[in-house]
């Protein structure tokens, strides 16, 4: 049975690097025997300004009719901020209940890093983050908007099924890596008293009664962030909320060598999950065939591990590894020796082989 795959290749550079990933796709299908069908949607900058729309909610049936999305980019020069955002990712995330957003931060070999005698054997961590609930949920009103007396009101919503199915994701992958077999609750204990309280509680209760060999550990956010600088190497699986997995994992893609190769995914492990690049759509990139596709590529890996293509999905990486470590100059644009056209062609080709 062929797996459903909608595409998003959406705004700016988005188009080019999805082109890339399905390159890869495709002789990722070719070697180990799976087949796909894709389906492409126009969602993003353009379609709002032809049409006022950004996800109607007839295009989120459709989408629930897929295993996995992949999604170029997000974020046109021309729309305000906020509207793209909220209309089609937040919604997509919501409407799609995925519930769990990944991050891996992993340091290839010849892949700069910020951190002075860090290697690949010191970054090789992924992050947890509850995606559905927290500051994000939309919670919170103005009273006396406009007026020297305006009140602004954002609340945390924190559910204990929210709470304990992150937590159970998290325990299962972190045994599932089965590296350091700890995982690490990243939170603030000492201030945020309420809904972290649920969070620590459910932890311990979920560790004692299910996942006895997995080590615990609690950082609050800050101590996170620094050690995340100074000792990357401590942390194997980190599981948070909502903001805090926001902050923490861009701080994370900067360990690992920036935005052209740090990948994401919105997972729904029921039902549709959404994987994407993270560094956005890049316009000022946009039609220059510079912009590196590997962490669209990496997306893509991502997927096909979640669908069940484990065998492939490595061999995937193996490829990103192989022409990141021997092929390119620099993971920035226009930087990298090769366009991105003949990036994909590296990757895909060291797929074949």
């Amino acid at each position: 049975m062929a797996h459903q795959i909608g595409v998003i290749p959406g705004d700016g550079t988005g188009p080019e690097v999805t082109v890339e990933a399905l390159k890869c796709l495709e002789a990722a299908s070719a070697k180990f025997g799976f087949k796909y069908e894709t389906t492409e949607f126009d969602f993003g900058g353009d379609r709002y300004k032809r049409t006022g729309e950004t996800l109607p909610d007839e295009a989120l049936d459709d989408l629930r009719g897929f295993r996995a999305i992949l999604l170029g980019a997000i974020g046109h020069p021309d729309v305000k901020p906020g509207i793209l955002e909220k209309g089609i990712l937040l919604k997509a995330r919501f409407a799609l209940d995925q519930y769990i957003n990944l991050r891996p931060v992993k340091l290839y070999p010849n892949v700069d890093c910020p951190l002075k005698d860090k290697t690949p054997d010191d970054i090789d961590f992924v992050v947890v983050r509850e995606n559905t609930e927290g500051l994000y949920a939309g919670a919170g009103g103005y009273l006396k908007q406009g007026t020297p007396d305006e009140i602004a009101v954002q609340e945390s919503i924190n559910t204990r099924k929210g709470v304990e199915r992150c937590l159970r994701y998290a325990f299962e992958l972190t045994r599932k890596r089965d590296k350091e077999k700890t995982l690490t609750l990243c939170g603030k204990t000492n201030v945020l008293t309420f809904a972290f309280d649920m969070w620590e509680r459910a932890f311990h209760e979920i560790g004692d009664a299910e996942f006895p060999d997995i080590k615990r550990d609690y950082a609050h956010v800050d101590a996170t962030v620094m050690w995340m600088v100074k000792n990357p190497e401590w942390f194997d699986v980190i599981v948070t909320d909502n903001m805090f997995g926001d902050i923490i994992t861009d701080l994370g893609a900067m360990v690992q060598g920036g935005m052209g190769v740090a990948a994401g995914g919105n997972i729904n492990p029921e039902g549709v999950s959404m994987f994407e690049p993270i560094g956005g759509s890049a316009p000022k990139y946009t039609g220059q065939n510079v912009i590196n596709p590997i962490a669209c590529i990496s997306a893509c890996q991502m997927m096909l591990d979640t669908l069940g293509e484990a065998e492939a999905a490595a061999a995937v990486e193996k490829a990103i590894i192989d022409v990141v470590g021997t092929k390119l100059k620099s993971m920035s644009a226009g930087r990298m020796g090769y366009s991105t056209t003949e990036v994909g062609d590296l990757v895909a080709e060291a797929i074949a082989s």
